[in-house]
């Protein structure tokens, strides 16, 4: 979320920024907001005028009153008169008041609803783009190889193990939702364990969050669009299952003013994860791909706005690290202002190779949302010199198994139906170098 005084001096800026995100359904936005902001802030100047008019009135009542009690006869009906013309001004003041409150109120909440809705000014660097159609391969790690022999579909990879069961899932919970057995499920909570050793290696404090969050949490941490398509709320609670672990991490410091001196707060949190994940997809998202539950491990920074851009630099790279430890070729993919959620500055895609579609899928997103979460929340920097401003806030997946399981099925899948595991994973496979299927 933008500051409105930041769109007020700047309009022109603003309107460009949404006709780059091809959003130009929104360019009415910026004038109503400006508009909003003015009737507002001169709600409010009149309101405390009347205020110390209305003071002023009552305390010059205090004399008169003293007055009327000493004065004669022929005194009081003009002091009376006085004290009655000062209640006229107070009781009109008092109305009008009220008046002014309702008005406040009523056009702080249509200029924040407007507020949420403006999208964040994105960071020169990033490509122009309608949609992810323009989003630009920046950087490939790891050939990407495709073997001599087929890769079956992942589930029927999975299978062969007797590694899945998505029809007693299906009996059970519906579509979207999976039970993960034997070798895979082991595989899949070793993937986890690995993630997490690495980022704790990497100086982040481990975290395991909160599972469901307050709607100004949501609020505060994404678009209302997002939150409406991917947000699963509990019937009757002012409650919501998180759809990353992103969004309890951030939500820690809401209200909070951070020492300078105890930045940048770097996190990684375990948690499991739910969305709706609406829409229809083709088979290549059906299997274990998109669905509606599913664990992860993330990474969040909350930083100095001077350090964020070399944090998302640090961040991005974490992710193909961990990926090429594990011998999975991936690409960095610029997302395009198109692509950029609204509260985002710059994110970018590590996409992983998958030799059964001969092309990349996204794994991981990292993100740098400025101080649009900051503000939202309402979190603060004290600064070493007494001075308050908001911190930038980032994000990035390290891994979110079981997706992240099909392009290690599929780059470590051998010609005789077993899978290899990388020596990183071997202390959290028991020493298991080898996978063998079952069927």
């Amino acid at each position: 979320m933008l500051d409105i005084k930041f769109v007020r001096e700047n309009p022109k800026i603003v309107k460009e920024n949404i006709k780059k995100k091809f959003q130009d359904q929104k360019l009415p936005m910026v004038d109503e907001a400006i508009e909003l902001d003015r009737l507002n802030r001169a709600a409010i100047t009149e309101a405390s005028d009347l205020r110390a008019q209305r003071n002023k009135y009552s305390k010059a009542n205090g004399p008169l009153f003293g007055k009327l009690r000493k004065a004669s006869e022929e005194e009081k009906a003009a002091i009376q008169a006085q004290i009655d013309a000062n209640m006229a001004v107070v009781k009109a003041n008092d109305d009008r008041l009220a008046e002014l409150e309702v008005l406040e109120k009523e056009y702080a909440e249509k200029l924040h609803r407007i507020m949420l809705t403006i999208p964040n000014i994105i960071d020169p660097s990033v490509p122009i783009g309608p949609d992810d159609s323009a989003n630009v391969e920046v950087e490939r790690f790891g050939e990407p190889v495709v073997p001599d022999y087929p890769i079956p579909y992942h589930t029927d990879i999975m299978e062969s193990f007797s590694g899945v069961d998505m029809d007693a899932a299906g009996r059970v919970s519906g579509n979207g939702f999976y039970y993960l057995m034997g070798d895979i499920a082991r595989l899949h909570s070793a993937v986890l364990a690995y993630a997490r050793d690495f980022m704790i290696g990497k100086g982040f404090i481990y975290c395991i969050p909160p599972f469901m969050i307050h709607g100004n949490v949501v609020e505060g941490v994404m678009s209302q669009t997002d939150m409406d398509a991917m947000m699963y709320k509990i019937e009757g609670e002012d409650l919501y299952l998180i759809g990353t672990s992103e969004h309890s991490m951030i939500g820690k410091f809401i209200n909070q003013a951070i020492p300078e001196s105890a930045l940048p707060q770097t996190l990684t949190s375990y948690s499991p994860c739910f969305r709706k994940e609406k829409g229809a997809h083709g088979l290549e998202e059906r299997g274990v791909y998109r669905i509606h539950q599913f664990e992860k491990q993330e990474m969040i920074v909350v930083c100095k706005p001077e350090d964020s851009m070399a944090w998302y630099e640090k961040m991005w790279r974490f992710s193909v690290e961990l990926f090429r430890s594990m011998e999975i070729p991936v690409r960095q993919l610029e997302c395009c202002s198109g692509d950029l959620a609204d509260l985002k500055v710059k994110s970018c895609d590590i996409e992983a190779w998958s030799p059964r579609q001969q092309k990349y899928f996204e794994v991981c997103s990292c993100s740098n949302l400025g101080d649009a979460q900051a503000r939202r929340l309402k979190i603060t920097v004290k600064g070493d010199d007494g001075s308050t401003y908001l911190p930038h806030t980032l994000n990035n997946t390290v891994v979110a198994p079981p997706r992240m399981l099909i392009a290690f099925l599929e780059n470590h899948l051998q010609a005789d139906g077993s899978v290899t595991i990388p020596e990183v994973l071997w202390p959290y496979m028991g020493g298991t170098k080898v996978l063998t299927p079952k069927k």
